[in-house]
């Protein structure tokens, strides 16, 4: 029997290509301002929370109402960037998902993003209906690394940890999932996936196109052909 028999998911960074136009637009938006917000910098936020993302953003504002202008530009810019066309959705990400969807093996989305933005992100780029459960760092007290948004994503699925696979591309991410319990696979995208992550990691892998090729051994799970 194979080894997993649910998956959860990250979303920004992992299922879609988000972090880099976010990251591009924060520190545009800093250094107009005249904040010191460097790319290393913005490194350290990812995976993290709204409110630890936010308590930390504001030491580096030093402003409460500094950040806020902040944040109400980086919207504007992405909206502008963006209208309604969707994040893109990162490579192998639909055909993973839709492998495991087809053998009815439950996922759930776990992410540091507010619940309703999630799902709101998910749906625009025709993500959202593989998903049994979504949970957003909203949802919890503590967020990444902590394990407690990896903790309800298998309460709403109905799921044993010990039995569930988690893919993260953050570091905050794959201890929280290990935290918790779950299996991890990494696929790093704006950081590179550091020592301490990959020993306790089931593999690290470049894109979800090579997670499909190991879905028969994780999940008895056969992916269906890449596309040419």
């Amino acid at each position: 029997m194979p080894p997993y028999t649910a998956a959860v998911f990250d979303m920004d960074g992992l299922l879609l290509d988000s972090e880099r136009p976010v990251r591009a637009a924060w520190l545009h938006v800093a250094a107009n301002l005249g904040v010191n917000l460097t790319a290393p910098i913005y490194l350290d936020l990812i995976g993290l929370n709204h409110r630890e993302s936010a308590a930390r953003l504001q030491a580096i504002f030093g402003d409460a109402t500094l950040l806020a202008k902040a944040h109400s530009q980086v919207v504007t810019r992405l909206a502008a960037q963006f209208g309604d066309k969707p994040f893109d959705v990162k490579p192998g990400a639909r055909r993973l998902l839709q492998g495991l969807q087809d053998a009815g093996l439950p996922c759930a989305v776990a992410s540091s993003t507010a619940h309703d933005e999630v799902r709101r992100r998910l749906e625009r780029a025709g993500l959202l209906s593989f998903f049994g459960a979504v949970c957003g760092g909203n949802e919890v007290k503590h967020g990444k690394p902590h394990p407690d948004i990896y903790l309800l994503a298998v309460q709403r699925l109905g799921a044993n940890p010990a039995h569930t696979l988690a893919f993260e591309d953050s570091g905050h991410g794959a201890l929280a999932a290990l935290a918790a319990g779950l299996g991890v696979v990494l696929v790093p995208d704006l950081k590179p996936a550091e020592p301490a992550w990959q020993t306790r990691s089931t593999a690290v892998l470049a894109t979800l196109d090579e997670a499909c090729q190991h879905s028969t051994e994780w999940f008895g799970v056969q992916c269906a052909p890449a596309a040419d």
